[in-house]
């Protein structure tokens, strides 16, 4: 176990490692957002009469996204952990079976795995959270405002992140990626029923 603790410790000190954990996050957190964001927009449009109702639903899809997004991964990750470590077996003539190379290649999947399952998870249960105050502070159309708000910001935070690491004016790649959350309230609203 200790051995596999070291790998993963060696995958943040690994750029090319925390990059993909990075994308597997953004990506997956882009994608529980803008998921929440519909769920919200189309729960109190459809009539759901109570924000518990609406966590419920929200949280259904927490489930989904977030297995989808570990397993995925992890199933991903094994596969190219396989084969690049059948290429290298290959060129050097050895076997590479419990070296720090197949160490490092696990705790990099564990890594990816778990980074891609909290992307969404923080996407939808951070929007969801206003309609816990639903009844008691906030109407479901306050709850569901504040939900849209806060998964454009977190989008918005995506975005300006990405924007950082890349060299990017991080507030342009922040409005990019909080269009996205309004552009799928905006059409919730006008979806037909």
């Amino acid at each position: 176990m200790a051995s596999l603790r070291d790998a993963v410790g060696r995958v943040f000190g690994d750029d090319d490692a925390r990059a993909i954990s990075r994308r597997y996050f953004v990506s997956n957190g882009f994608d529980g957002t803008l998921t929440c964001i519909g769920v919200v927009v189309g729960a109190v449009l459809s009539g759901i009469p109570d924000g518990l109702t609406v966590v419920k639903i929200g949280l259904g899809a927490a489930v989904g996204l977030g297995t989808s997004a570990i397993w995925s991964v992890w199933e991903i990750e094994r596969a190219e952990t396989r084969a690049e470590i059948l290429r290298i077996e290959r060129a050097m003539l050895v076997d590479m079976d419990d070296t720090r190379v197949q160490r490092d290649r696990q705790g990099a999947r564990l890594v990816h795995a778990t980074m891609s399952g909290l992307g969404p998870l923080i996407g939808i249960l951070v929007p969801l959270s206003p309609f816990l105050l639903e009844g008691a502070i906030l109407s479901m159309v306050e709850a569901a405002l504040i939900a849209v708000a806060l998964g454009i910001g977190i989008l918005g935070v995506f975005g300006a992140y990405m924007g950082s690491i890349s060299g990017q004016r991080w507030y342009v790649a922040a409005a990019r990626m909080a269009l996205a959350g309004l552009v799928v309230a905006v059409v919730n609203v006008f979806l037909p029923g």
